[in-house]
């Protein structure tokens, strides 16, 4: 049986990208969360896409806890109306706490940092540090650079097969927000076929 899912870490970048349809799922998703009554966790940033799903969570009435590492609160700037913002030494702190209050995980566009916490998160999974759901939007095709990675190294038999149950990809910010509401998401591979 699945335990309930009340908060959602958001993986994004600090960046907006160069397709406007980036930012539109990440404004849609912000507002989804809350209208869902999840709690949005999100790298605590006011730049990029986080600040778009932040700033969407808000205005929609929902809550948000954002996790900062005290160096990157220069760069990329806190946004000041996060409710509750807890500021790390550093990045595996950040991404550690970010695990700690999440009962599952989103990946939306962005860039290296947002490929490290996914891999990251994932890797967890497949090592069966968690089983919490992992899902990967994919806003105007973002995510096919990825999922064509994984399957290359399944085909080159450095990933079990099975792996591709260990996170979902889903079109739209609607399917996201249905995957999280029906738990509907892949089931991790068993002990034997973990690597």
């Amino acid at each position: 049986m699945s335990r309930p899912i009340r908060s959602v870490a958001v993986f994004c970048g600090s960046r907006h990208g160069a397709d406007p349809a980036h930012a539109e799922a990440a404004r849609a998703l912000g507002a989804g969360l809350a209208a869902a009554g999840l709690t949005l966790v999100y790298g605590g940033g006011g730049v990029g896409l986080m600040g778009v799903v932040a700033e969407a969570a808000i205005a929609a009435g929902g809550r948000v806890h954002g996790v900062i590492p005290e160096f990157l609160t220069r760069v990329e700037r806190v946004y000041p109306a996060v409710a509750k913002l807890e500021i790390t030494t550093g990045m595996h702190s950040r991404k550690t706490r970010m695990f700690d209050l999440s009962d599952a995980f989103v990946a939306i566009p962005g860039g290296l940092g947002t490929i490290d916490e996914l891999v990251e998160i994932i890797t967890w999974r497949q090592l069966g540090l968690h089983d919490k759901p992992i899902i990967v939007l994919d806003a105007a095709g973002w995510a096919q650079p990825f999922v064509a990675l994984v399957e290359a190294l399944i085909a080159g038999g450095f990933v079990a097969p099975d792996s591709r149950g260990l996170f979902a990809v889903a079109a739209d910010v609607p399917a996201v927000l249905a995957l999280l509401r029906d738990g509907a998401v892949p089931k991790a591979p068993a002990d034997s076929e973990r690597l």
